[in-house]
């Protein structure tokens, strides 16, 4: 446990950083899995509109570093390819 002032700060700070983070990251999965049981169903306008928001917070999570760049491009290009060969 912490015994300096800074530090017990920094612990608090942390945790509010880390459970927001939590909250990004599992937005974004909550949206690739709506995305994928569109595309199940074929129901391809609901599909792209989940592919939409995808993008959005992975782009959104890239510019502040929680998913680096590359991986980001990488899961709305594979998703994206997806829908092209459902349709």
């Amino acid at each position: 446990m912490a015994n300096i002032k800074s530090a017990k700060k920094r612990t608090l700070v942390i945790a509010k950083k880390s459970a927001n983070n939590k909250t990004k990251k599992s937005r974004i999965k909550t949206y690739i899995k709506k995305f994928e049981i569109a595309l199940e169903d074929n129901n391809l306008e609901e599909a792209k509109a989940h592919l939409r928001s995808v993008e959005k917070y992975l782009d959104q999570a890239a510019c502040i570093n929680l998913v680096s760049k590359n991986a980001a491009s990488r899961k709305v290009s594979r998703l994206t390819k997806r829908l092209n060969n459902a349709v």
